[in-house]
């Protein structure tokens, strides 16, 4: 059960590094660092949006609008860390463990 639980701790820290990458490459194209005419720009940006758009979306909803600022990837990443230091470190590895 352990090695399930190291695998879900890992999945969780990809997942946060995914949201990261997303928030940058986002920022590097509103400002024209890059370019989305460049194919290999745009697959990336792409797939980073499609996997991270399905988590943001619901908290994007609730959240009121901040006028043109997102801090929906900061409450995911908060969350994530919150699912993975507090859950499932703090109580379901201890009371395995037992």
């Amino acid at each position: 059960m352990v090695p399930l639980i190291n695998f879900i701790v890992l999945l969780i820290d990809l997942y946060i590094w995914v949201i990261i990458a997303s928030a940058i490459l986002s920022w590097l194209i509103a400002f024209n660092v890059v370019n989305t005419s460049n194919r290999i720009v745009l697959a990336i940006a792409e797939t980073l949006y499609r996997l991270t758009e399905p988590a943001l979306r619901p908290i994007r909803s609730i959240l009121p609008n901040l006028g043109g600022i997102d801090i929906s990837p900061v409450i995911l990443i908060l969350l994530l860390l919150f699912i993975r230091d507090v859950v499932i470190l703090g109580w379901i590895v201890p009371a395995l463990l037992m």
